[in-house]
């Protein structure tokens, strides 16, 4: 793997595929957006999204990953991040949209070989046509990295269950018809230090006794979060994903994947700081009229900037390789993650710095960038979290 701006595939299937996808990515969905004057920090509504939704499913790109079965092209997962990266670059606001992200088959992860046939047709294959949107609900106020101290229950009534709790940090709330969120199941006689179980359900969010509220904006400025209160509210037992009690290993059951996955954006985001940089240095004259890439401090930063991210794709894909040659690579899951988030904020800050005045100023492009790019190192599990994995896997490697 070579370093570049623009990556070159030599797999016929994935350099048709990114090459159709930097098309309608800068073209067609970038005239969308701006005759929608939408931007990255505006409210954005469901209308925004349903048209690229079911365009994105016409184009092939909405689902991609799936089995043939399901209308997509079963991509192994180095093809598939090569597109990430490639949506993570182009800067689009309506970017999640494309493959699936936002509300759309990626969020419902590996909900699909779970499901019933009820819970298909109901749910998951209007989800995959773009009929239908949800979201992924498991986060709590006190129960983030820690996610078994969930306060959100689920009580045996009847045939269903009634869920009680307050969810926060749904990604795509704003936009979902239905929520997949996991419960604490509350037993009768339970005593505290008892092992918790948990399942997992699909809720509809019009349903009596659940409120999809504004969640609080992240620091990247986007309303793309909700809070899902629900109180007392009624779940027929045809949603319960998989076997009661097994819902914590169904919503974590890909997470290792997720965690690898999740990398290729935030580096298609940095290529792009590092370009508009490098744009910057090229055009940006200092005393005597030569531009900044002539002075040697800046050809440093640089150099440091392109270097991490080489590294930082490098192993990433040497990573999803290995993923797809079916190896186990929970230990390199944890040091990609760890790298690619710590390598990117460093790249963003000498970006920033590069930028000088206009790098701190709301509406600039890199000003945006490091705030989003920040963000990263927190979520799908903090470095700290990753550093925890990483020593773990070394404790027991042979």
């Amino acid at each position: 793997m070579t370093f570049s701006l623009r990556p070159s595939y030599d797999d016929p299937q994935v350099s048709d595929l990114v090459g159709r996808l930097r098309d309608y990515l800068d073209g067609e969905l970038a005239d969308y957006e701006r005759d929608r004057g939408l931007t990255h920090e505006g409210r954005l509504t469901r209308a925004d999204l349903e048209p690229v939704w079911r365009r994105s499913r016409e184009l092939g790109f909405y689902g991609i990953h799936l089995p043939e079965d399901y209308g997509g092209q079963n991509l192994s997962y180095s093809a598939l991040a090569a597109l990430k990266e490639e949506v993570g670059a182009s800067g689009r606001v309506l970017g999640h949209s494309v493959l699936g992200d936002m509300g759309g088959p990626l969020r419902a992860g590996d909900i699909l070989r779970h499901a019933t046939a009820y819970q298909l047709e109901t749910y998951l294959l209007p989800l995959v046509r773009g009929e239908r949107a949800c979201c992924f609900s498991l986060t709590e106020t006190d129960a983030g990295s820690d996610v078994r101290a969930m306060r959100t229950t689920a009580v045996r009534d009847g045939d269903g269950f009634r869920l009680s709790g307050h969810k926060v940090f749904s990604s795509a709330g704003p936009f979902a018809d239905f929520a997949i969120v996991v419960a604490r199941m509350a037993r009768t006689g339970e005593q505290e230090g008892d092992k918790p179980s948990f399942s997992a359900f699909l809720v509809d969010l019009d349903s009596p006794g659940c409120r999809v509220a504004d969640g609080a904006t992240p620091m990247s400025g986007e309303h793309i979060e909700s809070d899902i209160v629900l109180d007392n509210c009624y779940v027929p037992a045809g949603n319960l994903i998989g076997e009661e009690g097994k819902g914590m290993r169904i919503a974590l059951g890909r997470v290792t994947t997720n965690r690898l996955l999740h990398c290729p954006t935030v580096i298609g985001a940095t290529r792009r700081a590092l370009g508009l940089t490098l744009e910057r240095t090229r055009t940006r004259q200092v005393a005597g009229g030569q531009p900044l890439l002539t002075l040697q401090s800046i050809q440093h930063k640089v150099a440091d900037m392109a270097t991490d991210l080489y590294a930082a794709r490098s192993m990433t894909y040497a990573a999803l390789a290995a993923l797809d040659r079916g190896d186990e690579v929970r230990t390199e899951a944890f040091m990609c993650k760890l790298f690619v988030a710590e390598s990117a904020f460093g790249i963003l800050d000498q970006a920033v710095q590069i930028h000088g005045k206009e790098g701190l100023t709301q509406g600039n492009e890199i000003e945006f960038l490091f705030r989003k790019i920040r963000m990263f190192r927190i979520l799908t599990g903090t470095s700290e979290i990753q550093r925890n994995g990483i020593a773990h896997g070394l404790a027991f490697m042979s």
